[in-house]
């Protein structure tokens, strides 16, 4: 398995916007030469078209992810995305083991010649989107109108997924200076904030918690978002805030969805996980912030997505075309693994 996807600039200015040439796209932001991703499903983007059947273990998006859209925008010669589904902080240094196989630490991919790494993790660290989006879920139907999830992660008046995100923004911390430790003095670090899963109000079909519980889900993960950025400052790397830009497109937004919903779609996301458009949002959400733009997404951003989207959706169709690629996948997903437990 090839677990080191190396992007050659060539091979990404196809996923430039229709009449958007690179230089254009990032003729605001600093010049890198070496870029490393580092993360979990949420960068590595499982079914976000085109899908890359060569890498079914970490279900890594074969161009569609944010690390791959935001490189030829920033011009950067080198990228090197080993993100991978299922991954948390101890997969940094200690490698993981996926349904296809192992695949090596993520930091062996840094060298004293990366000047930029984004690090997009902290949701699979002891099992919480596991827990948010697994078990409550299974817990609605006990009692549909209170909530049970949040009860159930109370009880005893300690809340038990505020105490594991509290020990997750140890990690990052802790994984900041592996990471420092590895690549350029210099070299800028970003960590990558989680979207928007639950709406501010309401409920759908598509996310079936009990009613009292979408405050909760929410609760928690302002609650990590808020630890990620706060590992940033303490560790000198720069916060990539994606949960404020993603209102009003939570998994129950509909066709203004960024996150699908509780049932995979095999030509957009896996369950829960990021659609297209939010992994496009990501990658200009990245480049403003190197550029030091102002981090929001207009409709004449999202406007400008419709051809390439449309393009990578082709190709994945194209692919699931045939019978024996489509029940590969298939079996794949029902493998699980993108929501780790420790």
């Amino acid at each position: 398995m090839n677990v080191l996807r190396v992007i050659a600039p060539l091979a990404v200015a196809a996923l430039l916007p229709a009449g958007t040439s690179p230089a254009a796209a990032s003729e605001a932001a600093p010049t890198f030469k070496n870029y490393v991703a580092l993360g979990d499903s949420y960068t590595a983007a499982p079914l976000v078209p085109p899908l890359d059947l060569s890498n079914l273990g970490c279900l890594r998006s074969g161009g569609g992810n944010y690390p791959a859209l935001a490189a030829p925008k920033l011009k950067v010669p080198k990228v090197t995305d080993v993100s991978c589904g299922g991954a948390d902080t101890t997969h940094v240094k200690t490698g993981q083991a996926t349904p296809a196989g192992f695949v090596p630490p993520q930091m062996n991919a840094l060298t004293k010649q990366t000047d930029l790494v984004t690090i997009g993790l902290g949701a699979n660290d002891f099992g919480l989107f596991a827990d948010l989006l697994a078990v409550c879920p299974s817990l609605q139907k006990s009692d549909p109108d209170g909530a049970p999830c949040k009860k159930q992660f109370t009880a005893g008046g300690k809340d038990q997924l505020k105490e594991n995100v509290a020990k997750t923004k140890t990690r990052l911390v802790e994984l900041l200076k592996t990471v420092k430790a590895k690549i350029a003095p210099k070299a800028t670090i970003v960590l990558v904030g989680y979207p928007r899963i639950a709406p501010a109000k309401g409920n759908c079909p598509d996310l079936p918690l009990a009613k009292g519980d979408y405050a909760y889900l929410n609760a928690i993960e302002t609650e990590l978002n808020t630890a990620i950025q706060a590992a940033a400052k303490q560790g000198g790397a720069k916060y990539l805030d994606v949960f404020k830009p993603s209102e009003g497109h939570d998994v129950c937004a509909k066709d203004k969805a960024w996150l699908q919903g509780a049932t995979p779609d095999l030509l957009k996301a896996a369950a829960y996980h990021p659609r297209a458009e939010e992994q496009t949002a990501v990658a200009d959400l990245l480049v403003k912030l190197l550029s030091g733009s102002k981090q929001t997404i207009s409709a004449s951003d999202q406007a400008a997505w419709s051809s390439t989207l449309a393009t990578h959706r082709e190709q994945s169709a194209k692919s699931l075309a045939d019978p024996a690629k489509r029940r590969q996948v298939e079996s794949r997903l029902a493998k699980g693994g993108l929501f780790s437990r420790p």
